[in-house]
């Protein structure tokens, strides 16, 4: 298979590539080779490539900034999937485009499926909706995966960023109602990379962790692991916080886990966070 990967130095661009099957092809791009924003680009690249499927995994993911930078979030998130899914389109191409958890509002008690209602709360959930709905209507038979919560050894991510914290500080508070699925970057390549090798239907799948925490409790399980691996020579003390008291530009979902029994009928885990966790750090 020859895939054409968006995003390539992202979390899930780099863990994706680190998984390739030993027998495909891979074009990996990042927005310095491939502007998903311009058609015109996007058309060569394809052109040239002949991709037998595209992998995009570029996305704006600062998620508060994207409340002051809405036409930037708009053009990553919402124009660049379009673009990919007006060429796929043309050309029978498979497409997989990952999505977010962000797409809810978070008011939900029980998991959120495929088919639950969406009503996103930030710019960048609305302008990822956006992205879905431009995919799913230029190109029906396109993949999307919803995930939420993703770590790894690579990029910028909340693991990186409790470690960093837990070097210089005694004491962290950290919100404990807003609660979700952790999901590892390399189990959710691994996951593409199986949709893709099924030659899976087209529509929304879920894919995140398989244990739901929240935020607190994920900081804990770091930082116990963190210690138990020597990474640290001890932990912070941690004060679990409400949302109130810890304001941000973008509000988020409180609860944001997601169902992934459409993803586990196909015989794909979902991401056993925990064990990742440990061989991340």
């Amino acid at each position: 298979m020859r895939v054409l990967l968006t995003g390539a130095n992202g979390q899930l661009g780099r863990c994706f590539q680190d998984r390739l099957p030993a027998d495909w092809q891979i074009l990996a791009t990042d927005s310095a080779e491939l502007d998903i924003t311009v058609l015109a680009q996007v058309t060569a690249t394809v052109s040239a490539f002949k991709p037998d499927a595209i992998v995009n995994a570029a996305a704006y993911t600062a998620v508060d900034k994207a409340e002051s930078e809405v036409e930037l979030a708009e053009r990553i998130n919402a124009a660049g999937p379009a673009n990919l899914a007006d060429v796929v389109a043309q050309h029978g191409i498979r497409l997989v485009h990952v999505s977010t958890d962000y797409v809810f509002d978070g008011n939900a008690s029980t998991p959120y499926t495929e088919a639950s209602p969406t009503n996103p709360l930030s710019v960048y959930g609305i302008t990822k909706l956006a992205g879905e709905r431009a995919v799913s209507a230029a190109a029906p038979d396109a993949i999307i995966v919803r995930t939420a919560w993703v770590f790894s050894e690579y990029g910028n991510n909340f693991v990186k960023t409790m470690l960093r914290l837990g070097k210089d500080r005694d004491a962290l508070s950290i919100v404990d109602e807003q609660r979700g699925c952790p999901t590892y970057a390399g189990d959710l390549a691994q996951a593409i990379i199986a949709l893709l090798q099924q030659n899976a239907a087209g529509g929304i799948y879920h894919y995140s962790g398989d244990k739901e925490v929240s935020w607190f409790e994920f900081a804990q399980a770091i930082f116990a692991v963190a210690v138990q691996k020597a990474v640290l020579s001890k932990a912070p003390t941690l004060t679990p916080i409400t949302t109130a008291q810890y304001p941000t530009p973008a509000h988020r979902p409180t609860y944001s886990t997601l169902a992934g029994n459409k993803i586990k009928a196909l015989g794909i885990t979902l991401s056993d966070w925990q064990s990742a966790l440990r061989k991340t750090l």
